[in-house]
């Protein structure tokens, strides 16, 4: 281990020594008010500090890492203010900071297995994976990206608790994601998806679901467990999500919140913006409602992709839009300090793409065992179920070529450069390439021919107007976008 590398371990793990302190203190901390936000303040003051310092040092572009900043003390302000108003619940308390924060973010995994996967293969592993445990869904929206339906598509449960056994085992991972379809209709061999997250209690779990199941006892398993957060899927206000999702949805949504609540979960939103709702999404009126009024703690934000159900690039937000929802991401981050991430305009947070188990980054086990680079990139070049009936493990996934291509793209497009030596990283707030660099991901799947994932994605990467359409869309954002990118961010 070099020694640059070993000093910042130590100080993450001096960081998180003191987060489990704060953990158990937090019965006293947060009956005396005055002496909570003297905390959150001095913390807040070391985040910022610590940016100046990695800005002195030039690594990286300079307004990445004021993006990178200023998403830490939204997310410090948020569970700060959830655990000062009383609204997490002891085990979610305790698990939140030591788990999450503690584990996954700041020392980011177990460090025996990051050093030996390292020596072996020279790189850090991913830092977590999405699981997608069935494709059934009890809804039938518009659009699914997953082409959820009622179909009994599922992981055995021995595969199911394997992928992050060997995770944890192999990769550090102290973070996953859960998915679907619908994650709470698993059923295998007497076995819900509660139970792996009651299971593997040393480790935190985001879940994506409609929201749909989630009554009081559901609520309150989810309290005690204390390791899972579910990101509850909207598509801005009632008339909005209901038009996708169904009548009478919206109602069961806001149910769904009044049962968190009331058991004090760690609890947020998730949105798929199109064209036809970008504006609402972010607007004051939609913010106000889930932030202040329904208490969610945090939004993730999911430009649509052209995949799944009825793919079609007519409800891509025009580029126009993007630019709009970059502007107004930040603005609701830096001024408002809401916990809010874009997984598109927020790519200097996360250094562009995250896909195919780059380091920091993440793979897909869907359904039916196959392995996708990232949800939004509906072609699998291999089968988990296939590579653990042969005796392999996660590892042999994670070297396939087509990944390692992946991977090696990411490098090449700025991931770990190190912008005051070997120059500027291109466009971070362009970070996809399925949706932002067709052309170059098109290269990837002729060249490595990965399997389509459904019938929707076969009939993509087959169509010239597909093709054609994204590729002038990826070159009317980046007249947008790339000026943008070079005085904010290089400048």
């Amino acid at each position: 281990m070099d020694i640059e590398r070993e000093r910042n371990y130590q100080r993450r793990k001096a960081q998180a020594s003191r987060v489990r302190t704060i953990a158990r203190l937090i019965p006293v901390i947060k009956s005396i008010k005055p002496v909570a936000y003297h905390l959150l303040s001095s913390w807040e003051k070391q985040i910022r500090k610590n940016a100046e310092i990695d800005i002195a040092k030039g690594h990286e572009p300079p307004g990445a890492i004021r993006d990178r900043m200023e998403i830490g003390v939204a997310v410090l302000r948020t569970i700060g203010r959830a655990i000062i108003e009383d609204r997490i619940s002891s085990a979610t308390i305790e698990k939140l900071l030591n788990i999450l924060v503690g584990e996954a973010i700041i020392k980011q995994g177990d460090k025996a297995a990051k050093e030996e996967f390292r020596a072996r293969f020279g790189s850090a592993p991913p830092a977590f994976v999405l699981i997608s445990p069935t494709k059934k869904c009890n809804l039938l929206c518009t659009g699914c990206y997953a082409d959820s339906d009622r179909t009994e598509i599922k992981l055995s449960w021995p595969v199911l608790d394997q992928i992050v056994s060997e995770a944890r085992e192999l990769w550090g991972c102290r973070f996953f994601v859960l998915s679907g379809g619908e994650p709470l209709l698993y059923r295998d061999e007497g076995h819900t998806i509660m139970d792996l997250v009651e299971k593997h209690s040393d480790c935190f779990f985001l879940m994506y679901t409609n929201g749909t199941l989630i009554d009081e006892k559901m609520a309150k398993r989810m309290s005690l467990a204390g390791n899972i957060m579910p990101a509850i899927s909207v598509e801005g206000l009632k008339e909005r999500t209901e038009a996708r999702r169904g009548r009478g949805i919206f109602d069961r949504i806001l149910k769904a919140f009044d049962n968190l609540r009331q058991e004090k979960v760690f609890f947020g939103i998730s949105v798929t913006i199109t064209r036809e709702n970008a504006y609402e999404v972010f607007s004051d009126e939609t913010i106000d409602f889930y932030f202040n009024q329904q208490k969610v703690n945090f939004a993730w934000a999911f430009q649509y992709m052209p995949i799944g159900r009825a793919y079609t690039l007519d409800l891509l937000p025009t580029p126009e839009q993007r630019r709009w929802m970059f502007q107004r991401t930040w603005e609701l981050v830096y001024d408002r300090h809401h916990f809010l991430i874009d997984f598109w305009n927020s790519g200097t947070a996360t250094k562009g793409c995250i896909a195919a188990g780059r380091s920091g980054g993440y793979l897909v086990v869907n359904w039916d065992g196959s392995i996708t680079p990232c949800a939004f990139i509906p072609y699998s070049p291999i089968n988990i179920n296939d590579i653990y009936n042969q005796g392999q493990n996660l590892n042999q996934i994670w070297e396939h070529p087509f990944l390692a291509d992946l991977r090696k793209w990411q490098k090449e497009y700025g991931y770990s450069k190190n912008h005051s030596k070997e120059g500027p990283v291109k466009n971070w707030i362009m970070p996809c390439p399925m949706r932002d660099h067709f052309r170059d991901m098109y290269e990837l799947l002729q060249k490595h021919h990965p399997k389509p994932l459904d019938q929707n994605a076969a009939e993509a990467l087959s169509d010239p107007d597909y093709y054609k359409g994204l590729v002038e869309y990826n070159q009317r954002v980046a007249d947008l976008m790339d000026p943008i990118w070079e005085e904010k961010y290089i400048r």
